[in-house]
């Protein structure tokens, strides 16, 4: 029992950078997408402590069981918590946990739009630095953001460089409602420079 709640636990706070835009895109609260970031420089280790305790339950529910010499009853049967069954359940949970950054994108709606380009001259692509951002579902979520503004061509966030390249039409939005949309999700934009 105390296996279980702690992989499921373990399992919680390694992805809880990850999961924390997607739940701030659903309850529609973006201010609240970055507060666990400061998790994330644990998350291999919190994986890796995942995988030991899961390891250790499964060790200890398949290892064979000494056989009791006596004469009594012993026909009680385990409860559902305590039985294979849970444990496959609770090792499906963890499994779904930890790979959630790699398939966090189902959760954002397509915003790329078509864009007509009158003048070539009008587009304009600006580097935005920003900080915050720890994993793909933070690129994800900062792209599903930016990409809501009109006039945006293309938006290309990095979590691993800390930037957000994108693409615009002058005439449609400017660098300041961009550097508001970024900031609304609450990764802060650090610096810009016009590419």
């Amino acid at each position: 029992m105390k296996n279980t709640l702690l992989i499921i636990a373990t399992a919680l706070l390694s992805s809880l950078c990850c999961i924390t835009p997607v739940l701030a895109l659903i309850a529609g609260t973006s201010g609240i997408a970055s507060t666990f970031s400061g998790i994330e420089p644990f998350r291999p280790y919190l994986i890796g402590l995942t995988i030991l305790v899961l390891g250790f339950a499964w060790y200890q529910k398949l290892k064979p069981q000494k056989e009791i010499d006596c004469e009594c009853e012993t026909d009680e049967k385990a409860k559902f918590i305590q039985s294979k069954k849970f444990l496959g359940i609770v090792t499906v949970f963890a499994i779904v946990m930890l790979a959630f950054p790699y398939y966090s994108g189902i959760f954002y709606s397509n915003t790329e739009k078509q864009i007509v380009i009158v003048d070539k001259s009008d587009i304009k692509t600006t580097e935005f630095k920003i900080s915050g951002m720890t994993c793909v579902s933070c690129e994800k979520y900062l792209n599903h953001e930016v990409n809501k503004l009109n006039g945006i061509v293309n938006s290309k966030a990095s979590y691993e460089n800390g930037n957000a390249i994108i693409e615009f039409d002058k005439t449609k939005t400017n660098e300041t409602e961009i550097e508001k949309a970024i900031n609304s999700t609450d990764y802060e934009v650090t610096d810009k420079k016009v590419k």
